[in-house]
């Protein structure tokens, strides 16, 4: 059931009695980690209300392929394009047969032939129907068009008859939903990472920051989601848009990035990846600071010490149970970072040579070297920040002990 995690499902219902069913299965989807948006044809909407399925979902639900609403932003191909799995559930003989038929005439029906996602039924319907020749031609064009078919089962059906046809519990479908994915490789794990600067006031209009962008924590964001993890992102005050599927929690100072960080545990990891200020002014004047025309001192700031996000976390009565940092030094780059490493109790640290020209802040792209816990060193060569996050997540997901939460 992990591999449903932060999954898209567009859950399709048809009108038959067992349409009951799937208000339970919109609540095992949804546990399991999966989004779920459902659509209903005008029959399943005679069996059970939308208002219900809305409640169960968080997602308004859509039913008419015409509605006008819907059709101004093309309301069935941004279904189509946001699915990664299209479950019908129930799926009665008469869809069945338009499905084989590559009928269009709901929405539900123009939404599998627009999708490129997979395709999955549950039928349900009468032990005759499904036994009848037409069901089954109808059966074997769908599997060989690749959809595929989970169920039915066999037992009493609503009519009183015994047999085959019987739509299965929510719970097998929602399992043999999950099926339909590649199990990645941080699939039921939780991803904390924070990332950019921290902004430290001075005054209502000045503050002390660094030239951080972010963007090598957002791409360990997205690279962590595309090997199935849940993934909170914790950022300072950047230009970056949101990668899909993360949980995003924007803060400014290092105080508040430490409260946002804690507040998501517990986490199976923790990588650390942004700049934190090491430093704020005492005081942050009311005020903006003016400067004295008869005087040609300088201004003097005094400033105390912020607290240190990562060594918290690592020595945190909830722990991750890896925690990963970042060293961005300018000289005696691997030892700095070794040091750092086992003065705070790391698991792993990722040190980087941000002196260096085109892979230091702000740049598209970066080179790096991983220490362990043994201090033994894996060079990552220069290559852009996306593809080194996808590096740095498959080691540390290849090292990560223990079960998922």
């Amino acid at each position: 059931m992990q591999r449903l995690v932060n999954k898209q499902v567009v859950l399709g219902i048809s009108g038959g009695i067992a349409a009951y069913k799937s208000a339970e299965l919109v609540r095992r989807l949804r546990d399991a980690g999966a989004e779920v948006r459902v659509v209903m044809t005008r029959g399943a909407r005679e069996f059970i209300t939308p208002l219900t399925l809305q409640a169960l979902s968080g997602n308004p639900v859509h039913g008419e392929l015409l509605d006008p609403a819907a059709e101004a932003a093309m309301g069935h191909i941004e279904l189509a394009r946001w699915a990664d799995l299209v479950l019908i559930a129930p799926a009665t003989a008469d869809l069945m047969a338009r499905l084989a038929q590559g009928r269009g005439d709901d929405l539900l029906t123009t939404l599998v032939l627009a999708t490129d996602a997979q395709v999955a039924v549950a039928p349900a319907m009468n032990q005759a129907m499904w036994r009848d020749p037409a069901t089954q031609a109808n059966l074997d064009t769908l599997l060989a068009r690749g959809i595929k078919v989970i169920g039915p089962g066999a037992g009493e059906q609503a009519c009183g008859d015994i047999g085959p046809g019987r739509m299965l519990e929510p719970a097998d479908i929602a399992a043999q939903a999950a099926d339909c994915f590649e199990r990645g490789l941080l699939s039921g794990r939780h991803v904390l990472i924070n990332a950019g600067p921290t902004r430290e006031a001075l005054d209502p209009v000045r503050y002390l920051s660094n030239y951080s962008s972010g963007k090598m924590g957002f791409a360990l964001a997205e690279a962590a989601v595309e090997a199935g993890a849940r993934v909170t992102l914790v950022a300072g005050p950047v230009n970056l848009p949101t990668p899909a599927r993360v949980k995003r929690v924007d803060v400014v100072s290092a105080r508040d990035m430490l409260a946002a960080c804690e507040a998501a545990l517990p986490a199976d990891l923790f990588i650390a990846s942004a700049a934190v200020a090491d430093y704020r002014p005492t005081e942050c004047a009311d005020n903006k600071l003016k400067k004295d025309p008869g005087c040609e001192d300088g201004l003097t700031l005094t400033l105390v010490r912020n607290p240190d996000i990562l060594a918290t976390l690592a020595d945190h009565d909830q722990r991750p149970r890896w925690c990963v940092g970042f060293a961005a030094e300018t000289d005696d780059v691997l030892n700095y970072a070794a040091g750092k490493l086992q003065r705070k109790n790391l698991d792993l640290i990722i040190a980087n040579d941000v002196s260096q020209p085109g892979i230091g802040f702000n740049s598209d792209d970066n080179a790096v070297t991983l220490i362990d816990r043994q201090l033994q060193q894996h060079a990552l060569p220069h290559a852009s920040k996306a593809k080194l996050a996808r590096q740095i997540i498959t080691f540390i997901a290849e090292h990560l002990p223990g079960s998922p939460d």
